[in-house]
């Protein structure tokens, strides 16, 4: 489709791209659940991602509801701490990881020009591998859901102190969706080594597949540490072995470095792919070229390179000796080098841009602010004795949550609203878009903004139940009402979307007149994603199209001349 001839009369047919009607999506259900077209996965995993968003989102207002109030008996310590887990643990491995992986296996191929993903059936395995490990790890509600929070720290996983069978859910969980993560990845990166259309150099490459690609040699290099920590868990309690256990040789803080070694890439796994999201929706709405594009793609791959590095400032309480603690200090404060280098580069993009305030847009900027903020309180974290006063209290929990909500979650609306019209071929609402938008962006800040306070008030996390104390109540009930008013939000999207799916206005191919090749074919994109795939000529092909299509139309007609 993507290609027509304009005039019968040129010696060469002029590239248009057109779209006369809206394919109905199949009904039949078999070819989805055998599918190994990468459009279909991508759209099988952000429903199923956004599903688990949705179940995590409950469990975050349970928590919140328990919170509200001092000594609230809502909910029993044991409920409590299984909802912490539960939810943690859905977020990272169910969600903001995976939902990263349902755009770039929608996207990547067509912004690349390729027609599918270098292994098809991999990739589906790797669908299914994420749905199996969400599946063990949701049965465990009916017998007995883990208990030791997101990051199962021995002993507390051990069996001495939880012999059921929830944490085995959980190691089982960690196994299916790192191998699913892990035959992904390697199929982004053979599919953006291999499979780029001709003339796409490296510097021409999408700053969204850039970030892919980094997400993906991160998720090889770091996946390893967590798959041996959780399998000599797995031993130490079935198989007699005392990888963890003191009292027989063995050391908890062994769990730390393994876990940390892939937890704190994992910060990064979640963010680069919304760097690129953000990367792609600013230019196309300041209507100008992305400015710094060489500076962004380097700031990438020195962020993943450093964020291998600096895994024990998640262990500045564990005993070591001062000159590992500045070491890992100094490598942390780092990485603001490179993001800050990002954070200019994006402001340059929007400074003196011919600006349209559409909804991908307020969700990019809305990023930009909540980032900010995450990233300054990171930088007090990663000073030690400021982190001996901040470990474990609420200001932990307000940090993260500025970083992984706003710099994942923001960034995932914001390609939600910009892609939806490829994806579906109807655009979403935009009222209820910045209703949305606003509502997220006051809620979030209203529920996280104040943890700081609680935190800096010497709140711990993790805890159900706490005295009235201070102002602790007042702010525990803040920003539980914060959590609702986010919940409204997101619900409006949730309406949105779904009510665009069969009201929204048809797109067309280009909606938003963006540069990029996935917009060089109908919405949403046929089968094998292209009649013809162009020639790449700058990091912006589609401009070039349309220049050359306005060059060739403006043709004096050899005829009539």
């Amino acid at each position: 489709m993507a290609v027509s001839t304009a005039s019968t009369l040129t010696q060469t047919p002029i590239p248009q791209v057109v779209a006369h009607e809206v394919p109905r999506p199949t009904r039949n259900w078999v070819d989805w659940l055998t599918t190994t077209d990468h459009k279909k996965i991508g759209i099988m995993y952000l429903v199923l991602t956004f599903a688990f968003f949705g179940v995590g989102g409950v469990e975050a207002l349970l928590i919140r509801l328990q919170l509200a109030v001092p000594d609230n008996t809502l909910l029993d310590f044991k409920t409590y701490n299984q909802l912490i887990t539960m939810h943690g643990t859905t977020m990272v491995f169910l969600f903001v990881v995976p939902v990263m992986a349902g755009f770039g296996n929608y996207f990547v191929p067509l912004m690349i020009g390729a027609r599918d993903m270098a292994f098809p059936k991999l990739n589906a395995l790797s669908f299914w591998m994420l749905a199996a490990g969400g599946a063990v790890f949701y049965a465990s509600i009916f017998f007995n859901p883990p208990e030791c929070g997101w990051t199962c720290y021995v002993p507390l996983s051990s069996k001495d102190y939880l012999p059921n069978g929830g944490v085995d859910a959980w190691i089982f969980l960690v196994h299916l969706t790192g191998i699913g993560s892990l035959v992904g990845s390697v199929n982004f990166y053979v599919t953006i080594a291999n499979m780029r259309a001709p003339g796409m150099t490296w510097s021409r490459l999408p700053l969204f597949c850039w970030t892919i690609l980094t997400y993906s040699v991160l998720l090889i290099l770091a996946l390893p540490a967590i798959a041996a920590a959780v399998t000599l868990l797995l031993t130490d309690r079935h198989f007699g072995t005392n990888f963890y256990d003191p009292a027989e040789g063995g050391s908890p803080l062994l769990w730390q470095h393994l876990f940390w070694f892939f937890g704190h890439p994992e910060v990064y796994i979640m963010v680069l792919p919304g760097f690129g999201i953000i990367s792609e929706v600013l230019p196309i709405f300041a209507r100008k070229p992305i400015f710094g594009y060489k500076a962004i793609a380097a700031s990438t791959l020195t962020i993943a390179f450093l964020g291998l590095m600096v895994w024990a400032h998640h262990m500045f309480t564990t005993p070591s000796p001062s000159v590992v603690l500045v070491f890992f200090m100094v490598s942390s404060m780092l990485i603001s080098i490179p993001t800050g280098i990002k954070i200019f580069s994006w402001i340059g993009t929007l400074w003196r841009g011919t600006i349209v305030f559409r909804t991908p847009l307020l969700f990019a900027v809305g990023f930009l602010g909540t980032f900010l903020i995450g990233g300054i309180t990171g930088v007090f974290l990663a000073i030690y004795p400021v982190d001996w006063q901040l470990h474990d209290t609420y200001f932990v929990v307000a940090h993260f949550h500025y970083v992984l909500m706003g710099g994942a979650v923001f960034a995932v609306f914001s390609g939600l609203y910009y892609w939806f019209p490829k994806m579906t071929g109807r655009m979403m609402d935009e009222k209820l878009g910045k209703i949305s938008f606003w509502t997220m962006l006051i809620g979030f800040h209203t529920t996280f903004l104040v943890q700081h306070s609680i935190g800096l008030d010497g709140m711990p996390r993790r805890i159900p139940e706490y005295a009235d104390v201070g102002h602790l109540g007042l702010y525990n009930l803040i920003s539980t009402i914060g959590a609702f008013i986010l919940g409204v939000g997101i619900l409006v999207t949730a309406i949105n979307a779904l009510r665009s799916l069969k009201h929204g206005p048809v797109a067309g191919p280009d909606p938003w007149k963006a540069n990029t090749l996935e917009w060089f074919t109908q919405s949403p994109p046929p089968k094998n994603n292209f009649d013809a795939v162009p020639r790449v000529r700058s990091v912006e092909p589609m401009k070039d199209i349309r220049a050359e299509i306005e060059r060739r139309t403006n043709e004096p007609d050899p005829v009539s001349a």
